[in-house]
């Protein structure tokens, strides 16, 4: 992986900005390992931007529980194969095109670990689009196309030890023991990370926060 540019908030905020202003409508992902702090980024950074910004993550893409179990891969959700990636380029596609009406897009209940179909709107009035995720780097048919969609993509670095300590308390605090939150960070969510740290010289940007995101 790149070297790491430790970088604050407010200048990755303006880099956001001034992509927004590029217009008429820019894509910025936001990629790492699991545990990374890519979501809370990403909230950051939209509502630093304002309303013209939207946040559309890739996690919607999640496969329902009941067909992961049906096709056996409920023990590792997560996982490269258990999203829709396809569903996902089409929707960004429609972002990347700027169409006249709205365009409704799903959000990941972590309270229901289930994907929810049109939670999120983006108007036509949205300039900024940031979605993020593990796999918006891959170089592999089919996620390939995500890369060529965003106009910027940023990698966030994170240190390991932090990152598990993160994600173990993430799966506690949705119910799992303290031993299974563990099994799950340092197993199926490392498995992923060691793909992911792979694609990083995929992205314009390679940042380590001067003040990591919190957990």
């Amino acid at each position: 992986m790149p070297d790491a540019r430790a970088l604050p908030l407010d200048e990755l905020v303006a880099r956001a900005r001034a992509l927004a202003e590029a217009g008429p409508r820019q894509l910025l992902g936001i990629a790492g390992a699991p545990g990374a702090g890519k979501s809370t980024l990403a909230e950051r950074i939209v509502a630093e931007v304002g309303a013209t910004a939207r946040l559309v993550p890739m996690d919607g893409f999640h496969l329902a529980q009941a067909e992961l179990r049906r096709l056996g891969r409920d023990a590792r959700k997560g996982a490269v194969d258990t999203f829709d990636v396809v569903g996902y380029v089409a929707l960004l596609r429609r972002l990347r095109r700027l169409e006249p009406t709205s365009v409704w897009a799903p959000v990941f209940r972590r309270d229901l670990e289930e994907p929810v179909a049109g939670a999120i709107e983006v108007p036509p009035e949205v300039r900024l689009v940031v979605t993020e995720g593990n796999y918006l780097l891959l170089p592999t048919d089919p996620w390939d196309e995500v890369r060529s969609l965003l106009h910027e993509a940023w990698f966030l670095d994170l240190a390991a030890e932090l990152r598990h300590r993160r994600l173990t308390a993430r799966h506690e605090a949705y119910g799992r023991s303290p031993e299974q939150a563990r099994a799950w960070a340092l197993g199926s969510d490392e498995t992923n990370a060691a793909l992911v740290a792979g694609t990083a010289g995929h992205a314009d940007l390679v940042v380590r926060l001067t003040e990591p995101p919190p957990g």
